[in-house]
């Protein structure tokens, strides 16, 4: 007895241990941002606390996810057509703020293109394998700040899907192998969309869900994980767009999928994809991805100083007079998505402005301006806030209602790719490499 009792503790342990180290999603296990692990890292800068940096082939700014021993990670090789937009710095000096384009591929063969999935041991830096997919038919035209990899992967355990801005989509095995390929670009229009393709994958169970709400062919999609075939597919109104990521919550035993659209916000059926509720607002440039903790979705709609919501699911119809908690007019980042952490939501503005709100109310408690610019979304663990800006330097919060910069770590690495928590480290993905830091 005494010894099924040690071998049911290590298996509970090492079970804990496994599920402690995934990173599924661009925004963790709960797509919240969230990580439950502890002896999280405080410093680190180029030359310390640095356990390695893995060089990519390619460029791209996806965030890295880990599942396991493997990290893995999305990215282009070759260039296509980039042309300049908007800054998120309106005045002074964008550049000198850290804001600048995404560096050129150095061993891009000229005219190629190609899209790549890689995975990089979590121990050792060093690359297990990589698996790379030609690049077919035309290149959208995209933002000169990233390029075609924008999405990040998703794995469910089995798989890691990887989509890219041609419309092209991959489910490829732990060992580096397609199981298949679609080209949605092809079947279904030209993924055409202002400033390029931007959002990534959703995974539940079985079913793969896909936002393609473009300026040419907007549309919801299912796909079967296993094998990508189309489950179902729901036509938007013409001219509904979206770069957010869609949110698959749980309403009341009822799987939901919460999309942030051009339109306004919108709980969809996950078996048949029918819009079951929303919440109109227009809004030009509809980025962040909403999250959902204890049965309400928090949301802020994207674009200059927008609007931010707590809404609960499972309503019918127009919902905004019944089942939204609180509205807050302005205030939220254009790209950057919220970041819920024990009871409180933390949003760092374009140009470096921390605001902390109470989730119950959505009333202000903190704001200070912290410096930077920031395009990557706020993670959290251990009972910190980290805060990547694009100029390298990542500020490390003690969290609360009056949050203290505790650290300000700088890296020599533009930084718009959202970090992951696994095993103790943060993984920092730049334009060209992985950084793991942390023991």
């Amino acid at each position: 007895m005494r010894r099924i009792l040690y071998s049911l503790v290590i298996s509970s342990t090492l079970m804990s241990t496994a599920h402690a180290q995934q990173w599924p999603t661009w925004r963790g296990p709960s797509a919240s941002g969230v990580s439950t692990e502890e002896g999280l890292p405080v410093e680190w800068s180029d030359t310390q606390a640095v356990a390695w940096k893995s060089p990519l082939r390619g460029r791209g700014i996806s965030s890295p996810i880990v599942w396991d021993d493997l990290v893995f990670v999305t990215s282009q090789v070759g260039t296509g057509d980039v042309r300049p937009g908007p800054r998120l710095v309106q005045s002074g000096d964008p550049l000198g703020a850290g804001e600048r384009p995404l560096g050129v591929d150095p061993d891009a063969a000229e005219g190629q293109v190609g899209f790549l999935v890689t995975a990089i041991d979590q121990s050792s830096g060093r690359r297990a394998w990589e698996f790379e997919l030609p690049a077919e038919g035309a290149l959208p035209a995209v933002h000169e700040k990233h390029n075609l990899a924008s999405s990040s992967p998703v794995t469910d355990g089995e798989r890691v899907y990887a989509w890219f801005g041609t419309g092209q989509i991959v489910a490829v095995d732990f060992a580096g192998k397609a199981v298949w390929t679609k080209h949605l670009g092809e079947e279904y229009g030209a993924f055409q969309i202002n400033w390029g393709h931007g959002s990534s994958p959703a995974v539940h169970g079985d079913t793969l869900v896909l936002a393609c709400y473009h300026e040419r062919a907007s549309y919801l999609l299912a796909l079967d994980a296993r094998t990508g075939a189309v489950r179902w597919k729901v036509d938007a109104p013409a001219g509904v767009t979206s770069y957010s990521t869609p949110l698959i919550v749980d309403a009341g035993g009822k799987a939901e999928v919460i999309v942030n659209s051009s339109t306004g916000i919108s709980g969809h059926d996950l078996d048949t994809g029918a819009r079951r509720w929303f919440v109109e607002e227009a809004n030009r440039f509809p980025v962040p991805m909403p999250l959902f903790h204890d049965g309400v979705i928090y949301t802020s709609r994207g674009y200059r100083s927008s609007p931010f919501w707590a809404i609960r699911p499972g309503g019918s119809g127009d919902v905004s007079e019944s089942h939204v908690n609180w509205r807050v007019p302005s205030g939220a980042p254009y790209i950057s998505s919220l970041l819920y952490y024990n009871g409180l939501i933390y949003m760092v503005g374009d140009v470096g402005v921390l605001t902390v709100t109470d989730a119950q109310s959505g009333a202000r408690v903190f704001q200070e301006r912290i410096g930077g610019v920031y395009t990557a979304s706020p993670v959290a663990g251990d009972g910190k806030v980290y805060l990547v800006s694009e100029d390298g330097e990542t500020i490390v919060l003690a969290a609360g209602p009056s949050p203290r910069v505790i650290a300000r770590n700088t890296l020599n690495a533009r930084q718009l790719a959202s970090p992951a928590i696994a095993g103790g480290r943060l993984f920092i993905r730049s334009d060209a490499d992985i950084y793991a830091i942390g023991r």
